[in-house]
């Protein structure tokens, strides 16, 4: 390297056991789909099978007057859901006379990008499915509009809200939160009952709401997303690690581009991983056995409604 005063364990200092656990709680937090998700405990290999059911159990009456009273057979069927783990990496490109200068806390500028980036690009693949692991399905939005789940606003907002709710009820789950993009807050506060008072004493105005605030949310294809949030899992495979590169090139994923010049730069790179996996199980219920079942349900922008 060009300049010889920095070494490997300048950059190891940076992140140590505690502050990896900072990253990943951070991640927890800003992450939307990890806040509201139910957590699992951490996967022991790649790939976790859940048992979920496929199938109810049927009682019945007996008839003493028919076949000796004898008791008719009836079963549970299970089907196998696969919570597989997928890498999710990024890249914090650092110049060396940065880490000589001690007057600067180089890692409080760093932590929030990675945890930003982290949050983001989870987000967006499990709810929109952008740039998502083929392990992780479709997402969540596009997986509603293929169970035909999906409410076009009329804009009455409590209406539309009510009807987005009653989506998901008709599948025989019961609401447990909203989710929507930043630009939704100011609806809510103007939004009111089919009487005109505030939401204070409804209950679309007990339920929990959370606001996107990473950048991952698509408000073109989503103004809020209606579900019960604990049928939706995830479990970490690997906590947070890090690696230190002094002499690679860093190339731009989708262009092959190449973006930065470790050695010929006087650069070092922080490349920061974890491994997770996600699945939303939607076992059957005694409510919809069909396969058109589904825990959420979105509410979509119209053409001639503004966002």
């Amino acid at each position: 390297m060009a300049n010889n005063s920095i070494i490997r364990t300048d950059v190891d200092t940076l992140i140590d056991t505690q502050v990896s656990s900072e990253i990943f709680e951070g991640v927890i937090k800003e992450s939307k789909v990890m806040s509201m998700f139910r957590k699992l405990p951490n996967m022991t290999s790649d790939k976790t099978k859940l048992k979920v059911l496929d199938a109810l159990p049927i009682a019945y009456f007996v008839d003493e007057s028919k076949n000796n009273g004898r008791k008719n057979l009836t079963k549970m069927a299970w089907d196998n859901v696969y919570l597989t783990a997928e890498e999710l990496a990024v890249i914090v490109p650092i110049k060396e006379n940065l880490l000589n200068d001690t007057n600067i806390d180089l890692w409080a500028e760093i932590k929030p990008r990675i945890v930003e980036a982290f949050s983001k690009k989870i987000d967006a693949a499990v709810l929109f499915g952008t740039d998502a692991p083929t392990s992780w399905g479709a997402g969540v939005v596009p997986t509603i509009i293929a169970k035909s789940k999906e409410i076009t606003e009329t804009g009455n907002l409590y209406v539309d809200i009510d009807k987005t709710m009653s989506a998901v009820e008709d599948s025989g789950y019961n609401v447990t939160g909203l989710l929507g993009g930043v630009n939704l807050k100011s609806k809510f506060r103007m939004m009111t009952d089919t009487t005109g008072q505030p939401l204070a004493n409804t209950e679309i105005g007990s339920l929990p709401r959370n606001f996107v605030d990473n950048g991952s949310w698509d408000k073109t294809k989503s103004t809020l997303i209606a579900g019960d949030f604990n049928q939706a899992v995830y479990a970490i495979r690997q906590d947070v690690t890090y690696k230190v590169l002094d002499q690679a090139v860093i190339q731009d994923p989708s262009t092959g581009d190449i973006l930065y010049n470790l050695a010929q730069e006087d650069m070092v790179a922080l490349r920061v991983t974890m491994r997770l996996g996600y699945a939303i199980p939607n076992p059957v219920n005694s409510l919809d056995e069909t396969e058109t079942r589904y825990p959420f349900a979105n509410l979509k922008p119209s053409s001639t409604v503004s966002l």
